[in-house]
């Protein structure tokens, strides 16, 4: 855009941008202008970042754990089909499908309880999910009999580690000569398992689905079929498809309709920081147009002196057109290096304060995620650039078109 002024005009308009010697105040406005474009687009860049991370990997741990569609009774639970299952699996999109029986239960070791859910399952099921990591790596050879699986923050509040044991309690009674008693089983911890979200890391548990239908006294019957789709998108369409194919005593739900109200509380957030950090940039170019302002006002006998000698207003326009768009020009693109550097590198930022610091600047038990995500979008960026600089030109123009069009004689006068 550069090449579309004269040598001239490019000269005139770096030698006003960055003058030191009367005009103090005003390239002390120019300065402000170009810092808070810069900040702004930056902060814009690193804000979007972490809400499209934090949103992937919030709906990521959500549908790595609970499946694209969800195939539930009209009751609590429903016998176990094969055949039904492997209609399912035949389905186009299904990538995975299997059954799970998930029961409520009360975790008890020597120092420690806590409320868990308990998700019985086949051993394809956890292999086939991609979020789901184990410790250590050959802890699915184990998982049979009374082995389970529980999560990272699980066995943190429990204090327990691989191979050690716990007791589970159910709401359920047994009959013996004292009487009725919760129904309750050791069981032996095989691994650990982290899939990025604090909810499911703290009160899950994964137990083999023959085991679990026999602790809870519901054999041959399962809770839910979970399914995984290809692709994201394919979830609310194969959702129809599922529901003609189980008929109407089952119902089948896409993830979105079971996450509705996060879907849209993520939506609106994003959206509210969007527009409130845009101001930043608004209130950065209104900036822009009372430095211009002040500086026609300061040179206004040089325009017209520069009118006298045969530029026309035209010239004059660009000028200082030239003038406010390099400060909003230069910041924008400050601003997106700024904004990039930080958002690619936010977790050992993250990391960097909380150890120089001690304070914990991302609370897992608050936002869900172990890790402080980031997602750098292309489409975004550029649009937050055009922003950027478009809001920065048309802040030039009303203070260009006033230079072009003073009066040299009444700016000589003066």
């Amino acid at each position: 855009m550069i090449f579309m002024f004269s040598n001239f005009e490019r000269f005139v308009a770096f030698r006003y941008l960055f003058s030191a010697r009367r005009e103090g105040f005003v390239s002390v406005i120019a300065w402000f202008s170009f810092l808070g474009i810069a900040l702004g687009v930056a902060t814009l860049i690193v804000v979007m970042a972490v809400m499209n991370g934090f949103r992937e990997q919030l709906f990521g741990s959500l549908v790595g754990m609970r499946g694209h569609v969800t195939i539930q009774p009209q009751s609590n639970t429903f016998a176990e089909n094969t055949s039904q299952l492997s209609l399912i699996q035949s389905v186009p999109g299904v990538r995975l499908a299997y059954p799970m029986l998930e029961k409520q239960a009360i975790a008890l070791t020597k120092n420690q309880a806590s409320g868990v859910v308990v998700q019985g399952l086949p051993p394809y099921a956890i292999t086939g999910r991609n979020r789901i990591q184990f410790m250590p790596n050959n802890a699915m050879e184990q998982f049979k009999g009374d082995h389970i699986f529980i999560g990272r923050k699980m066995a943190d509040t429990l204090q327990t580690n691989v191979g050690d044991k716990i007791t589970l309690l159910t709401q359920q009674s047994t009959s013996t000569a004292f009487g009725n008693i919760p129904r309750q089983k050791t069981f032996i911890v095989a691994g650990i398992f982290t899939v990025g979200m604090f909810q499911f890391e703290k009160n899950y548990m994964f137990m083999p689905l023959d085991t679990a239908q026999l602790f809870f006294k519901a054999p041959a019957h399962i809770s839910q079929i979970d399914v995984f789709s290809t692709h994201d998108d394919l979830a609310a369409n194969l959702a129809h498809i599922l529901q003609k194919a189980v008929g109407s005593e089952l119902r089948a739900l896409d993830w979105r309709h079971s996450d509705i109200s996060i879907m849209h509380a993520v939506k609106m957030e994003r959206n509210v920081m969007f527009l409130i950090l845009t101001l930043i940039i608004l209130i950065a170019s209104f900036n822009i147009i009372s430095g211009l302002i002040m500086m026609v006002k300061d040179k206004t006998r040089d325009i017209a002196i520069l009118r006298t000698m045969g530029a026309t207003k035209k010239t004059i326009l660009k000028i200082f057109f030239l003038t406010g768009a390099s400060i909003g020009g230069i910041g924008t693109l400050l601003g997106v290096g700024l904004g990039l550097s930080f958002a690619l590198n936010i977790e050992r930022i993250r990391q960097f304060l909380q150890s120089l610091t001690g304070v914990e600047f991302f609370s897992e038990e608050i936002y869900f995620l172990t890790t402080l995500p980031a997602k750098v979008e292309c489409e975004e960026v550029m649009l937050i650039v055009a922003m950027g600089i478009g809001l920065s030109f048309l802040a030039t123009l009303y203070p260009s078109w006033r230079a072009s069009s003073l009066d040299p004689v009444e700016g000589l006068r003066g």
